[in-house]
């Protein structure tokens, strides 16, 4: 055999053993394991993002597959806390009683990431009691909450001041909802 179909034989046996790594569940399911499952299960899946923010939780660790979708939903919560937070603070340097679409449109998004922050509340739940179809329905539900906000600043005619936790929410969401699909 030449060098370059050992080296493609060696590159498909670490994907293969990577994704049976991850979907057993066992002490291979790291991070970088399942987000690599996740990503080869679905193409929107942003590889590097995922392991970012599934790595710098507490949780992962000692997570398996099951255990890091549960991370995913966690993200979720934490960056829709974090837009609520952004938004009120944002809310409260502004000129009270403006009426401006800008501001009814920052209005409108902290009361959908507070709603998102919830969604993922929820898929995390339902994920933990092993209700797989109702934990990514959540979290899509979450997804759409997000684009709800950043519809809310385009029909206002201002960019958003909260597209990078839009973008981060949907991220998540799509990583959760990935994971979540590896276990069958």
């Amino acid at each position: 055999m030449g060098r370059p179909a050992a080296r493609r034989l060696a590159a498909a046996v670490a994907v293969v053993v990577a994704a049976v790594l991850a979907l057993s569940g066992g002490a291979g399911a790291t991070p970088e394991n399942v987000c690599r499952a996740a990503a080869d299960e679905d193409r929107r899946v942003d590889y590097g993002f995922c392991v970012s923010r599934l790595s710098h939780h507490h949780d992962s660790p000692d997570a398996d597959t099951w255990g890091l979708a549960k991370v995913a939903a966690d993200v979720g919560v934490a960056i829709a806390g974090d837009a609520v937070y952004d938004a009120k603070a944002m809310l409260a340097r502004s000129s009270p009683g403006g009426g401006s679409k800008a501001r009814a449109a920052l209005e409108r998004c902290r009361e959908l990431f507070d709603r998102m922050g919830s969604a993922f509340a929820e898929a995390y739940d339902d994920i933990n009691r092993r209700e797989y179809a109702a934990g990514k329905e959540k979290a899509g539900e979450a997804m759409s909450l997000a684009r709800r906000c950043d519809g809310a600043f385009a029909h206002a005619g201002v960019a958003s001041p909260l597209a990078r936790q839009s973008v981060d929410a949907v991220k998540i969401a799509i990583v959760c909802t990935a994971i979540t699909n590896l276990m069958k």
